[in-house]
């Protein structure tokens, strides 16, 4: 990317003979560069010699490009061929464009140094070393190589000209200059891209890029074409391909002639060429070395009339062919290809910035708002930019405005851009992607077949063709991702609807209107119900049960108030299809008698009045998912014998909930159980040994006096037991246990029964004098000794003795919250910890001395070690609480070395006092840093701050204290949100999330 990030001082820069072309050819192409605004270097005035000057060499480096100009006596020239060995090592290193002309010389006696041209420059070469006398043959060869213009084929020498001057033109136009300068995120496209083009190889290769509407395809694609095209001798870069083919509306043969006729006309710079046959581009492209970009394609059609046989063209040649389609690509045979992936948050964030700031980052006082409209956008780099744009210079109430809209509706142009992908499906594939967008987004495949299967939509297939089109993802855990875009646009999609033919109704008072006057139809297979701004809604009795086809009904509350009230009769029917019942805040307090559970999938209750749900033995075969979570009335769960598939259950915050039934022993295929803050529950079955769970929440179950013994399998274990004194022996069992968190009230002693399998270890409020040994074989440690978890703050955690844990795990989080009697030595201890990944929280009133680069406030500059490749510095923050009300607060780390950012956020305990807050920071350094620059923002007050350097080889060679996110355990740098609420996970997946109680949530600029 050199050559698309430096300014140029000339254009052009003409290498000449001058007795040869001086007064003649030279003197007017100057005048014609003149004319056409072209800035050429003048040598008049350069005394000449043997040797070039260091002003040339430097004018040469400082031009965008060479026009060689090769003559009859050029070669007898010294200087000149020494000037052509610069040019062409510019070419090499920045880039820089060559070009050639011929002036009354035939191109085979400069490639051949033959005739009168060869024998001038083998009178130069004579007293010349060996050495020298290759590299100028091996110069000549080359330039001679390269396609330009000859004198001998034009009768009029203005004609050359004009065209001459009118070539550096377009290569100037063509120039990437700053176009693309500092785009986020491009030149990691680009070096992945160039990669598999394997320029180096002479075999012609075509390469395909893949991607959704909007992600920067096209742009990629011509910032990679700006780059190569100069080592081209013909190229072009073909935009639009599919509308193109669209527009010309004569024929599928006709079409195809039309688009070989815009490629030759422009790839061969003609004014006409006249396309017979199909085969006219592989007869005048034939063993040219050419570079066509094929932007936006469709269809096979145009794959067949643009790029048909890559061998036809000439060794060397490269196509790229850029699509929304993947599938298209593999149909026709192109196996090459590259994927263009949304941007990382913070690279999002970046490129928003950009547009609403004409900054990489947030104006103060705007930061939470640019959050939220990047994360509105999807990290979609066309809505960052159109959104950015429009919201560019306004204030923070017409943001909110914006904002509001952009929740509801899609800007025109994004509509129109997203459009085009969902007209060209099938109709059963654009009925599954308007089922994905309104039920089934960040759900499991698997579970989506299951809703799906007798819908008649050919699911497999369908799934296929939307990953094709870059209408879906299928992430790595197997869930359909949809960008919140798309999602958008399928809502629009349902709007324009004609009323009587919607499948799903989305419109709240549309769906109003059905519930209470029971005007629904056979016609809806779906209802998605925002209650929120409705008021008070009356649901007929039979509203439901007219709808027989009804499968998926979602009621929800996007915004909380007391005026939306639903009210329904106590003898609801529900349809006998139903698969998907979501009804948050249902109002009544058990379910219909007359309720058909046979086909249910899944039944999500979430903050219901909910006492009980049905009575008796019910069918619940299909049934894979149960969430009841706030339903703090609920006060006994049904019998769950027959819900055999049942994989998942949440029962989080269930107040009432005493007793877990002694049916759950037949749920052998329940992998999570999440049952955070049932404050009531006592009794829980005994060796249930489920065999396929995996995760476990039984955090805040205050009344539970014993350690089940739940399951032998499970992998995430999390409780909390107030009298818990010892862990019970029958643990050692559990062999595939991966994360154990315990909570208590002061009263464990020890931990001498854990298996090896155990990596990550988490124990909250332990009140004893010394703290148990850990390990070695643990990769995470996370200590709390404060009370963060509760609404009262604690002072009577006092480690009277010291600290006998050795922390040397790659991961480790202390937190001594206001924890005011810890004594010096246990203070030491943890302030010279060698925290690899982490960090630690403790009362103290100064940066420690051994922080040597210390200032006072919130900025510290220091000069790291210039002869390490890898830097670890230690990091101290003096904080103090100025009036601290939250639970949590966050403190930003920003570090700026060589111009990049890089940006940690932590969220800090609710402190009393003024408290130290270490962790560590790693700077990576490929070429000698002058200084590296730390600032800190927070609420809290920052009273000083300090860095140190680690220096011991040792330590650095060590894989504990490798760079975070190298091992094969999770990386605490990733975008992950910042938490301490590790007791409220449900899915696995954000359980995994969740093992991280404070990771640093880190980008780069």
């Amino acid at each position: 990317m050199a050559s698309s990030s430096r300014s140029w001082r000339y254009n052009v820069l003409p290498s000449f003979h001058g007795p040869d072309v001086r007064v003649t050819f030279m003197s007017h192409l100057k005048k014609q560069f003149q004319h056409n605004g072209i800035i050429a270097f003048n040598d008049e005035g350069i005394e000449r010699s043997k040797l070039i000057g260091t002003e040339l060499i430097r004018s040469i480096r400082e031009s965008r490009i060479s026009i060689v100009v090769l003559s009859e006596n050029y070669g007898s020239s010294s200087w000149c061929l020494n000037e052509l060995l610069e040019i062409l090592k510019c070419q090499e290193s920045a880039g820089q464009i060559v070009m050639t002309v011929f002036y009354k010389v035939d191109p085979c006696d400069v490639r051949k140094q033959m005739g009168e041209f060869g024998k001038t420059f083998k009178e130069t070469c004579e007293g010349k070393t060996e050495t020298q006398v290759h590299k100028s043959i091996h110069a000549l060869t080359h330039v001679a190589n390269i396609a330009g213009e000859h004198s001998v084929n034009w009768n009029n020498e203005a004609k050359m000209i004009e065209k001459i001057s009118l070539n550096v033109s377009d290569n100037l136009n063509a120039t990437p200059s700053r176009d693309f300068d500092g785009m986020v995120g491009l030149e990691g496209h680009l070096g992945k891209i160039q990669c598999l083009l394997i320029l180096e190889n002479d075999e012609p290769m075509t390469l395909g890029i893949s991607g959704p509407a909007g992600i920067g395809k096209t742009t990629i694609a011509r910032a990679l074409y700006n780059q190569l095209s100069p080592d081209f001798p013909l190229s072009y870069f073909m935009e639009n391909v599919g509308g193109s083919y669209r527009n010309i509306g004569c024929g599928d043969h006709g079409s195809k002639l039309r688009l070989q006729e815009q490629l030759l006309l422009h790839i061969l710079n003609q004014t006409n060429i006249n396309v017979c046959h199909l085969d006219v581009i592989s007869e005048r492209l034939c063993n040219q070395k050419v570079l066509i970009v094929l932007d936006d394609v469709d269809s096979l059609d145009q794959l067949d009339a643009l790029a048909k046989d890559i061998y036809h063209f000439g060794s060397g040649s490269r196509i790229i062919v850029t699509t929304k389609d993947q599938e298209l690509l593999e149909r026709y045979g192109i196996t090459n290809t590259y994927h263009v992936g949304f941007p990382s948050n913070g690279e999002a964030l970046e490129i928003f910035c950009r547009y609403a700031f004409r900054r990489n980052s947030p104006k103060y006082g705007f930061e939470k708002l640019a959050i939220r409209v990047a994360e509105l956008c999807g990290n979609l780099p066309l809505g960052l930019r159109v959104v950015g744009s429009s919201l560019g210079g306004k204030s923070g109430d017409e943001w909110e405005v914006i904002i509001h809209r952009l929740e509801t509706s899609l800007d025109e142009d994004l509509e129109r851009v997203l459009r085009v992908g969902y007209e060209t499906l099938h109709e059963k594939d654009q009925a599954l992607f308007l089922h994905i967008a309104i039920f089934f987004n960040n759900k499991d495949q698997d579970y989506v077949k299951s809703m799906l299967h007798d819908c008649n939509l050919n699911v497999e297939h369908g799934l296929r063709n939307l990953v094709n089109r870059s209408l879906i993802d299928i992430s790595t855990n197997g869930e359909i991702v949809m960008h919140s875009l798309l999602q958008q646009m399928a809502r629009q999609v349902i709007q324009r609807q004609e009323p009587w033919k919607r499948h799903i109704l989305i419109d709240p008072h549309e769906i109003c209107d059905v519930l209470e006057y029971e005007t629904g139809t056979r016609t809806v297979c779906g209802i998605y119900f925002d209650t929120s701004e409705t008021g008070e809604v009356f649901v007929s009795k039979g509203a439901l049960k007219r709808m027989r086809n009804l499968q998926f009904l979602t009621v929800h509350k996007r915004k909380h108030c007391e005026k939306d009230i639903v009210c329904i009769p106590q003898d609801l029917e529900f349809p006998p299809r139903l698969k998907l019942l979501h009804w948050e805040v249902y109002p009544r307090k058990s379910l219909p008698m007359r309720f058909h559970l046979e086909n249910l999938v899944e039944l999500n209750m979430r903050d219901s009045q909910l006492e009980k749900l049905w009575e008796g033995s019910q069918p619940l075969t299909n049934l894979k998912k149960m969430d009841l979570a706030m339903s703090c009335h609920l006060k006994e769960l049904p019998d769950l014998s027959n819900a055999t598939n049942l994989e998942r259950l949440n029962l989080n915050d269930c107040e009432s909930l005493v007793e877990i039934p002694s049916s759950f022993s037949n749920l052998h295929k329940l992998k999570a159980l999440s049952m955070f803050a049932c404050t009531k529950l006592e009794v829980i079955p005994a060796y249930m040994n489920l065999a396929s769970l995996e995760s476990v929440d039984m955090t805040a179950c205050q009344r539970l006096r014993n350690f089940p013994d739940i399951s032998r399998n499970v992998s995430k274990f999390s409780i909390s037991v107030e009298e818990l004194d010892q862990v019970p022996e029958s643990i050692r069992l559990w062999s595939r246990l991966r994360v154990l968190t315990i909570t208590s009230k002061g009263k464990l002693k020890s931990l001498t029964h854990l298996p090896q399998s155990v990596k990550h270890l988490h124990l909250s409020c332990i009140g004893e004098q010394r703290i148990p040994y850990f390990k070695k074989s643990l990769q995470r440690v996370e200590l709390y000794l404060n009370s963060c978890r509760s609404s009262l703050l604690r002072e009577d955690c006092e480690p009277k003795e010291g600290l006998t844990c050795p922390y040397d795990t790659p991961y480790t989080q202390l937190d001594y919250t206001n924890c005011f009697k810890l004594d010096r030595e246990a203070q030491t201890a943890i302030i010279t910890e060698h925290i690899a990944q982490g960090w630690a929280c403790l009362p103290g009133g100064e940066v420690p001395v051994e922080f040597d680069h210390r200032a006072k406030g919130n900025r510290v500059t220091i000069h790291p070690m210039s002869n390490m490749s890898l830097t670890i510095f230690k990091v101290c923050v003096l904080i103090s609480p100025n009036q601290q009300t939250r639970e949590s607060e966050q403190l930003v780390c920003s570090r700026i070395s060589k111009g990049i950012e890089e940006i940690s956020v932590y969220a800090i305990p609710r402190i009393q006092r003024k408290h130290l807050f270490l962790f560590p920071s790693y700077l990576l350094q490929e070429s000698t840093s002058r200084e590296a620059v730390f600032t800190f923002s927070s609420e809290l007050e920052i009273v000083e701050c300090g860095v140190q350097i680690w220096k011991d080889e040792s330590e650095r060679n060590q894989s504990a204290y490798s760079k975070p996110g190298n091992g094969e355990e999770e990386d605490v740098s990733n975008n992950q949100q910042d938490t301490y609420n590790i007791s409220k996970a449900w899915d696995e997946e954000e359980a995994e999330e969740n093992v991280n109680l404070n990771p640093a949530k880190r980008t780069k600029r």
